[in-house]
């Protein structure tokens, strides 16, 4: 049963979340902050499994919170990615804040939404990252897509050319914002295999987490349009 935090300065959000939560079964709230002073020190006293962090919010805003948290818990490892035993982090975002996804994902984010996703799939979305994967929201992806990968001219990227053809069709689901979970479904390959041919993208790419292989993915117009 995964513990969230939900942080959020706008009271009627954070309580429909908190509502939303306590009423799904297997999820448990660990508490509610409405700035990011608040969420840092509730994340160090009830130890969520994830938090439902807002980036635009008085005083400290939710990337610093983010990266604080974090920070808390064992900071990054050799790859550039937070391995320690720390809260999962899913920013909810409206696209107005476009321009603030891509700082929260370099500092650890797992994963991002916009605000009005269903509550459904705000649900599995926290199980997604609880579970330790990186999950986008297409919308909110488009959105960063069109704020972050100007359309010019770009010289191929030497890694691509070393990619097999299986490499370069999870790389495009990547950039599709799909999980693992949802690429092995559609590629009707294991998990375990697709975890393998991700690993070695962002091997032979130079990457140094998932946030960098979806940009890339739309950079060089390898992501796969999604229905």
């Amino acid at each position: 049963m995964p513990s969230v935090l939900v942080v959020d300065d706008q009271f009627l959000i954070r309580s429909g979340l908190t509502a939303l939560l306590n009423a799904a079964p297997g999820y448990e709230v660990a508490g509610e902050a409405g700035d990011g002073e608040e969420a840092v020190r509730l994340a160090a006293e009830t130890r969520p499994d994830v938090v439902l962090m807002d980036i635009r919010m008085p005083g400290t805003d939710g990337i610093t919170a983010t990266e604080r948290i974090l920070a808390a818990h064992g900071g990054r490892d050799e790859q550039g990615e937070y391995s320690g035993g720390g809260p999962k982090v899913l920013v909810l975002t409206t696209f107005d804040s476009d321009e603030y996804v891509l700082r929260a994902l370099r500092v650890g984010a797992s994963g991002f939404l916009v605000k009005d996703t269903p509550p459904e799939r705000l649900l599995a979305a926290i199980a997604t990252v609880h579970a330790g994967e990186m999950l986008f929201s297409p919308r909110a992806l488009r959105g960063l897509i069109d704020s972050y990968a100007a359309p010019v001219a770009r010289t191929p990227h030497p890694g691509l050319a070393a990619l097999t053809p299986r490499e370069r069709e999870v790389l495009a689901l990547v950039g599709a914002g799909l999980s693992n979970a949802d690429i092995a479904g559609r590629l009707v390959l294991s998990a375990a295999t697709v975890k393998t041919h991700v690993h070695r993208c962002m091997s032979k790419l130079a990457l140094s987490s998932r946030a960098q292989a979806v940009v890339l993915a739309y950079e060089f117009g390898l992501a796969a349009r999604m229905p």
